[in-house]
Protein backbone atom coordinates (compact mmCIF):
# COMPACT_ATOMS: atom_id res chain seq x y z
CA UNK A 1 0.00 0.00 0.00
CA UNK A 2 2.51 2.44 0.97
CA UNK A 3 4.75 1.71 -2.52
CA UNK A 4 1.71 2.64 -3.97
CA UNK A 5 0.85 5.60 -2.19
CA UNK A 6 4.93 6.62 -3.59
CA UNK A 7 3.76 5.85 -7.24
CA UNK A 8 0.51 7.79 -6.93
CA UNK A 9 2.45 10.90 -5.17
CA UNK A 10 5.66 10.72 -7.70
CA UNK A 11 2.90 10.34 -11.13
CA UNK A 12 0.85 13.00 -9.61
CA UNK A 13 3.54 15.47 -9.19
CA UNK A 14 5.18 14.88 -12.28
CA UNK A 15 1.77 15.71 -14.15
CA UNK A 16 2.20 19.44 -13.10
CA UNK A 17 4.14 21.27 -14.97
CA UNK A 18 6.42 23.14 -13.14
CA UNK A 19 9.79 24.72 -15.68
CA UNK A 20 11.56 27.62 -14.01
CA UNK A 21 9.82 30.43 -13.21
CA UNK A 22 6.69 29.14 -13.43
CA UNK A 23 6.02 26.66 -10.72
CA UNK A 24 2.99 27.67 -9.10
CA UNK A 25 1.11 25.10 -9.91
CA UNK A 26 3.24 22.49 -8.10
CA UNK A 27 3.73 24.70 -5.01
CA UNK A 28 0.10 25.29 -4.32
CA UNK A 29 0.07 21.41 -4.25
CA UNK A 30 2.78 20.89 -2.37
CA UNK A 31 1.06 23.34 0.31
CA UNK A 32 -1.69 21.53 0.31
CA UNK A 33 0.49 17.83 1.06
CA UNK A 34 2.75 19.47 3.97
CA UNK A 35 0.03 21.17 5.57
CA UNK A 36 -2.11 17.95 5.95
CA UNK A 37 0.85 16.38 7.48
CA UNK A 38 0.90 19.39 10.08
CA UNK A 39 3.74 21.39 8.20
CA UNK A 40 3.64 25.18 9.11
CA UNK A 41 4.13 26.55 5.08
CA UNK A 42 5.58 29.45 4.30
CA UNK A 43 6.17 31.15 0.69
CA UNK A 44 8.66 33.84 0.19
CA UNK A 45 8.76 36.95 -2.27
CA UNK A 46 11.82 35.01 -4.35
CA UNK A 47 8.85 35.35 -7.74
CA UNK A 48 8.77 39.01 -7.53
CA UNK A 49 13.06 39.62 -6.95
CA UNK A 50 13.21 37.17 -10.26
CA UNK A 51 11.02 37.28 -12.60
CA UNK A 52 8.87 34.12 -11.61
CA UNK A 53 5.29 32.95 -10.60
CA UNK A 54 6.56 31.92 -7.35
CA UNK A 55 8.62 31.52 -4.18
CA UNK A 56 10.90 29.58 -2.46
CA UNK A 57 8.35 27.35 -0.08
CA UNK A 58 9.85 26.58 3.32
CA UNK A 59 8.02 24.44 6.33
CA UNK A 60 8.59 23.37 9.46
CA UNK A 61 7.69 20.51 11.70
CA UNK A 62 7.98 20.56 15.29
CA UNK A 63 9.62 17.44 16.85
CA UNK A 64 9.26 14.57 19.64
CA UNK A 65 13.01 14.39 19.86
CA UNK A 66 15.55 17.20 21.90
CA UNK A 67 17.37 17.52 18.91
CA UNK A 68 18.30 20.57 16.82
CA UNK A 69 16.15 20.51 13.17
CA UNK A 70 17.73 19.36 10.44
CA UNK A 71 16.85 20.81 6.69
CA UNK A 72 15.63 18.64 3.87
CA UNK A 73 15.60 20.15 0.37
CA UNK A 74 14.30 19.65 -3.20
CA UNK A 75 13.67 22.16 -5.65
CA UNK A 76 10.10 22.83 -7.41
CA UNK A 77 11.42 23.61 -11.10
CA UNK A 78 12.42 21.07 -13.93
CA UNK A 79 14.33 21.88 -17.10
CA UNK A 80 12.88 21.84 -20.86
CA UNK A 81 11.15 20.18 -22.40
CA UNK A 82 8.95 19.83 -19.50
CA UNK A 83 5.14 20.61 -20.52
CA UNK A 84 2.68 17.78 -20.66
CA UNK A 85 4.87 15.27 -18.72
CA UNK A 86 3.34 11.72 -17.63
CA UNK A 87 5.45 9.05 -15.90
CA UNK A 88 5.02 5.64 -17.51
CA UNK A 89 5.79 2.79 -15.09
CA UNK A 90 7.26 -0.27 -16.35
CA UNK A 91 7.35 -4.40 -15.05
CA UNK A 92 10.46 -3.94 -13.51
CA UNK A 93 9.70 -1.06 -11.66
CA UNK A 94 11.57 1.34 -14.42
CA UNK A 95 9.52 4.99 -14.83
CA UNK A 96 10.18 6.80 -18.02
CA UNK A 97 8.53 9.83 -19.78
CA UNK A 98 6.34 9.65 -22.69
CA UNK A 99 9.85 10.46 -24.59
CA UNK A 100 8.84 13.97 -25.91
CA UNK A 101 9.73 15.57 -22.65
CA UNK A 102 11.76 14.92 -19.87
CA UNK A 103 10.36 12.80 -16.83
CA UNK A 104 11.05 15.55 -13.89
CA UNK A 105 12.33 13.43 -11.45
CA UNK A 106 14.84 16.12 -10.98
CA UNK A 107 13.52 17.10 -8.90
CA UNK A 108 10.18 15.52 -7.80
CA UNK A 109 11.77 12.34 -7.08
CA UNK A 110 13.24 14.48 -3.99
CA UNK A 111 9.66 15.75 -3.33
CA UNK A 112 8.02 12.62 -3.26
CA UNK A 113 10.42 10.64 -1.37
CA UNK A 114 10.11 13.70 1.21
CA UNK A 115 6.79 13.48 1.66
CA UNK A 116 6.34 9.98 1.81
CA UNK A 117 9.13 9.45 4.81
CA UNK A 118 7.12 12.19 6.28
CA UNK A 119 3.75 10.47 5.88
CA UNK A 120 5.09 6.92 6.73
CA UNK A 121 6.57 8.82 10.48
CA UNK A 122 3.09 10.08 11.07
CA UNK A 123 1.51 7.33 9.93
CA UNK A 124 3.84 4.62 12.34
CA UNK A 125 3.80 7.32 15.32
CA UNK A 126 7.89 7.36 15.17
CA UNK A 127 9.50 10.06 17.41
CA UNK A 128 11.32 12.17 15.51
CA UNK A 129 13.84 15.14 15.29
CA UNK A 130 12.19 18.81 14.17
CA UNK A 131 12.08 19.16 10.45
CA UNK A 132 12.83 22.03 8.16
CA UNK A 133 11.80 22.12 4.59
CA UNK A 134 12.78 24.11 1.88
CA UNK A 135 11.65 24.17 -1.75
CA UNK A 136 13.51 26.67 -3.98
CA UNK A 137 12.59 28.15 -7.20
CA UNK A 138 14.58 28.20 -10.10
CA UNK A 139 17.37 25.78 -9.24
CA UNK A 140 18.04 24.97 -12.79
CA UNK A 141 18.91 28.78 -13.42
CA UNK A 142 22.21 28.39 -11.69
CA UNK A 143 19.90 28.43 -8.32
CA UNK A 144 18.44 32.34 -8.44
CA UNK A 145 15.27 31.11 -5.98
CA UNK A 146 17.76 30.10 -3.03
CA UNK A 147 20.07 32.50 -3.94
CA UNK A 148 17.48 35.17 -2.42
CA UNK A 149 16.31 33.62 0.25
CA UNK A 150 16.04 34.90 3.94
CA UNK A 151 17.88 32.09 5.96
CA UNK A 152 17.73 34.01 9.07
CA UNK A 153 14.27 31.93 9.37
CA UNK A 154 16.44 28.81 9.39
CA UNK A 155 17.54 27.23 12.23
CA UNK A 156 19.20 24.20 10.92
CA UNK A 157 22.92 23.99 10.59
CA UNK A 158 22.40 20.37 8.54
CA UNK A 159 21.17 19.91 5.57
CA UNK A 160 20.05 17.44 3.12
CA UNK A 161 19.29 18.36 -0.39
CA UNK A 162 17.37 15.64 -2.61
CA UNK A 163 18.92 16.56 -5.87
CA UNK A 164 21.57 14.44 -6.92
CA UNK A 165 21.86 11.02 -9.76
CA UNK A 166 23.57 7.95 -9.11
CA UNK A 167 22.68 5.03 -6.97
CA UNK A 168 21.00 5.53 -3.48
CA UNK A 169 23.42 5.74 -1.39
CA UNK A 170 25.83 8.11 -3.37
CA UNK A 171 26.37 11.89 -1.68
CA UNK A 172 28.25 14.94 -2.74
CA UNK A 173 30.04 16.89 -0.19
CA UNK A 174 31.78 19.16 -2.44
CA UNK A 175 30.75 21.37 -5.52
CA UNK A 176 32.10 23.82 -7.53
CA UNK A 177 32.40 27.60 -8.02
CA UNK A 178 30.72 28.28 -11.26
CA UNK A 179 31.25 31.66 -13.23
CA UNK A 180 29.33 32.36 -16.30
CA UNK A 181 31.02 35.18 -18.59
CA UNK A 182 30.07 37.54 -21.68
CA UNK A 183 33.13 39.09 -24.19
CA UNK A 184 32.09 41.28 -26.92
CA UNK A 185 34.63 42.28 -29.16
CA UNK A 186 33.72 45.29 -30.82
CA UNK A 187 35.32 45.66 -34.83
CA UNK A 188 34.55 48.24 -37.48
CA UNK A 189 31.97 47.70 -39.97
CA UNK A 190 32.76 47.95 -43.92
CA UNK A 191 31.30 46.66 -46.99
CA UNK A 192 32.67 43.00 -47.69
CA UNK A 193 33.13 43.31 -51.61
CA UNK A 194 33.98 46.91 -51.87
CA UNK A 195 36.05 48.05 -49.28
CA UNK A 196 36.94 45.22 -46.61
CA UNK A 197 40.19 46.46 -45.51
CA UNK A 198 38.62 49.05 -44.27
CA UNK A 199 36.53 46.83 -41.42
CA UNK A 200 37.66 45.21 -38.51
CA UNK A 201 36.17 41.40 -38.45
CA UNK A 202 34.65 41.44 -34.62
CA UNK A 203 34.30 37.75 -35.66
CA UNK A 204 37.30 36.63 -36.70
CA UNK A 205 39.10 38.07 -33.92
CA UNK A 206 36.91 36.29 -31.37
CA UNK A 207 37.52 33.17 -33.38
CA UNK A 208 41.00 33.55 -32.96
CA UNK A 209 40.74 33.77 -29.32
CA UNK A 210 38.28 31.00 -28.85
CA UNK A 211 40.69 28.54 -30.64
CA UNK A 212 43.49 29.25 -28.01
CA UNK A 213 41.30 28.24 -25.31
CA UNK A 214 41.90 25.20 -23.93
CA UNK A 215 38.15 24.51 -23.75
CA UNK A 216 36.75 20.95 -22.34
CA UNK A 217 38.82 20.16 -18.97
CA UNK A 218 42.24 21.51 -19.67
CA UNK A 219 43.49 20.40 -16.35
CA UNK A 220 41.80 18.11 -14.15
CA UNK A 221 38.98 19.51 -11.98
CA UNK A 222 38.46 22.55 -13.91
CA UNK A 223 36.18 22.95 -17.01
CA UNK A 224 35.64 25.99 -19.10
CA UNK A 225 32.99 25.89 -22.08
CA UNK A 226 32.09 28.29 -24.89
CA UNK A 227 28.01 28.02 -25.06
CA UNK A 228 27.49 30.66 -27.68
CA UNK A 229 29.10 32.98 -30.48
CA UNK A 230 26.97 35.44 -32.40
CA UNK A 231 27.55 38.59 -34.63
CA UNK A 232 27.35 41.06 -37.80
CA UNK A 233 24.73 42.37 -39.95
CA UNK A 234 24.20 40.23 -43.53
CA UNK A 235 27.00 38.39 -45.43
CA UNK A 236 28.53 41.29 -47.20
CA UNK A 237 29.38 43.28 -44.14
CA UNK A 238 32.29 42.85 -42.01
CA UNK A 239 30.62 42.32 -38.54
CA UNK A 240 31.73 44.91 -36.25
CA UNK A 241 30.09 43.04 -33.49
CA UNK A 242 30.37 39.62 -31.91
CA UNK A 243 29.56 38.16 -28.38
CA UNK A 244 30.44 35.12 -26.68
CA UNK A 245 29.08 33.56 -23.71
CA UNK A 246 30.34 30.50 -21.52
CA UNK A 247 31.42 29.53 -18.23
CA UNK A 248 34.25 28.31 -15.99
CA UNK A 249 33.49 25.87 -13.06
CA UNK A 250 36.20 24.10 -10.56
CA UNK A 251 35.54 22.88 -6.68
CA UNK A 252 38.98 25.74 -6.62
CA UNK A 253 37.50 29.45 -6.44
CA UNK A 254 40.76 30.15 -7.12
CA UNK A 255 41.61 28.29 -9.91
CA UNK A 256 38.35 29.39 -11.53
CA UNK A 257 40.03 33.33 -10.93
CA UNK A 258 42.84 32.28 -12.32
CA UNK A 259 40.76 30.43 -15.85
CA UNK A 260 39.06 33.77 -16.11
CA UNK A 261 42.07 35.71 -16.21
CA UNK A 262 43.69 33.37 -18.87
CA UNK A 263 40.96 33.72 -20.95
CA UNK A 264 40.46 37.44 -20.89
CA UNK A 265 44.57 37.77 -21.57
CA UNK A 266 44.01 35.77 -24.60
CA UNK A 267 40.81 38.02 -25.89
CA UNK A 268 42.83 41.02 -25.20
CA UNK A 269 45.99 39.68 -27.04
CA UNK A 270 43.82 39.43 -30.38
CA UNK A 271 41.86 42.16 -30.21
CA UNK A 272 44.54 44.49 -29.54
CA UNK A 273 46.06 42.62 -32.86
CA UNK A 274 43.93 44.07 -34.92
CA UNK A 275 43.02 46.51 -33.22
CA UNK A 276 39.38 46.11 -31.93
CA UNK A 277 37.78 46.85 -28.38
CA UNK A 278 36.78 44.36 -26.02
CA UNK A 279 34.08 44.11 -23.04
CA UNK A 280 34.26 41.73 -20.55
CA UNK A 281 31.22 41.21 -17.92
CA UNK A 282 31.23 38.02 -15.31
CA UNK A 283 28.79 36.78 -12.81
CA UNK A 284 29.75 34.18 -10.23
CA UNK A 285 26.27 31.77 -9.61
CA UNK A 286 27.41 29.87 -7.30
CA UNK A 287 30.72 29.32 -4.90
CA UNK A 288 32.35 26.28 -4.22
CA UNK A 289 32.02 24.67 -1.14
CA UNK A 290 33.52 21.46 1.08
CA UNK A 291 31.55 19.73 3.61
CA UNK A 292 34.12 18.01 5.96
CA UNK A 293 34.13 13.99 5.58
CA UNK A 294 34.53 14.74 9.47
CA UNK A 295 31.34 16.85 10.15
CA UNK A 296 27.92 15.62 12.00
CA UNK A 297 25.89 15.63 8.29
CA UNK A 298 28.35 13.21 7.15
CA UNK A 299 28.68 10.62 10.16
CA UNK A 300 24.54 10.88 10.56
CA UNK A 301 24.05 9.57 6.61
CA UNK A 302 26.82 7.33 7.17
CA UNK A 303 24.49 5.82 10.35
CA UNK A 304 21.61 6.15 8.79
CA UNK A 305 23.08 4.16 5.40
CA UNK A 306 24.01 1.64 7.72
CA UNK A 307 20.72 1.18 9.46
CA UNK A 308 18.90 0.76 6.42
CA UNK A 309 21.84 -1.66 4.40
CA UNK A 310 22.38 1.08 2.08
CA UNK A 311 26.29 1.13 0.78
CA UNK A 312 27.48 5.10 1.23
CA UNK A 313 29.34 6.49 -1.15
CA UNK A 314 30.96 9.72 -0.61
CA UNK A 315 32.39 11.89 -3.58
CA UNK A 316 32.30 15.35 -5.15
CA UNK A 317 30.81 16.55 -7.89
CA UNK A 318 31.46 19.51 -10.36
CA UNK A 319 27.34 19.85 -11.01
CA UNK A 320 26.05 22.72 -8.55
CA UNK A 321 22.84 22.92 -6.20
CA UNK A 322 20.85 24.99 -3.53
CA UNK A 323 23.37 23.55 -1.28
CA UNK A 324 26.06 26.24 -2.40
CA UNK A 325 23.70 28.45 -1.42
CA UNK A 326 23.19 26.50 1.92
CA UNK A 327 26.87 26.82 3.06
CA UNK A 328 27.36 30.49 2.24
CA UNK A 329 24.96 30.59 4.75
CA UNK A 330 26.27 28.80 7.78
CA UNK A 331 24.73 25.10 6.82
CA UNK A 332 26.84 22.35 6.18
CA UNK A 333 25.23 19.51 4.11
CA UNK A 334 25.40 16.21 1.68
CA UNK A 335 23.56 16.38 -1.84
CA UNK A 336 22.05 12.78 -1.66
CA UNK A 337 20.99 11.06 -4.67
CA UNK A 338 16.84 10.02 -4.94
CA UNK A 339 16.64 8.18 -8.07
CA UNK A 340 17.61 10.32 -11.19
CA UNK A 341 19.25 8.99 -14.20
CA UNK A 342 19.67 10.98 -17.27
CA UNK A 343 18.67 13.81 -15.82
CA UNK A 344 17.65 16.87 -18.14
CA UNK A 345 17.34 14.90 -21.39
CA UNK A 346 14.21 13.05 -22.36
CA UNK A 347 15.64 9.52 -21.71
CA UNK A 348 15.27 10.70 -18.24
CA UNK A 349 14.55 8.00 -15.55
CA UNK A 350 14.00 6.83 -11.92
CA UNK A 351 13.14 3.40 -10.16
CA UNK A 352 10.36 2.83 -7.76
CA UNK A 353 12.67 0.45 -5.84
CA UNK A 354 15.30 3.02 -5.49
CA UNK A 355 12.44 5.16 -4.84
CA UNK A 356 11.63 3.32 -1.85
CA UNK A 357 14.81 3.38 -1.04
CA UNK A 358 15.69 6.61 -0.54
CA UNK A 359 12.74 6.99 1.32
CA UNK A 360 14.09 4.16 4.36
CA UNK A 361 16.95 6.57 4.11
CA UNK A 362 15.45 9.85 4.65
CA UNK A 363 12.98 8.12 7.43
CA UNK A 364 16.39 7.11 9.25
CA UNK A 365 18.10 10.34 9.24
CA UNK A 366 14.90 12.01 10.37
CA UNK A 367 14.11 9.51 13.25
CA UNK A 368 18.02 9.67 14.37
CA UNK A 369 18.51 11.02 17.67
CA UNK A 370 22.50 10.47 18.14
CA UNK A 371 25.25 9.97 15.96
Amino acid sequence: MTQQRLWDTFSSLISIDSPSYEEKNLCEELKKRLSSLGAQVWEDDAGTEIGGNCGNLYGFLPGELPTAPLLFSAHLDTVEPGRGKRAILGENGTIISGGDTVLGADDVAGIAVILEALTRIKENNMPRRPIELLFPVAEERYCKGSAVFDYSRIQAKEAYPLDLGGAIGQAANAAPTVLSFEITVKGKAAHAGFAPGRGIHAVAAAAKAIARIPLGEPVPGITVNIGTIGGGQAGNIVPALCKVTGEIRSLSHEAVLEQWKTVQDIFAHETNAVGAMLETNHRYQITAYETPLDSAVVRRFQKACDKTGIEPSIHTTLGGSDQNHYAQNGIEGLVLACSMHDVHSTREMSNLSELEQCVALVVALMTEETI
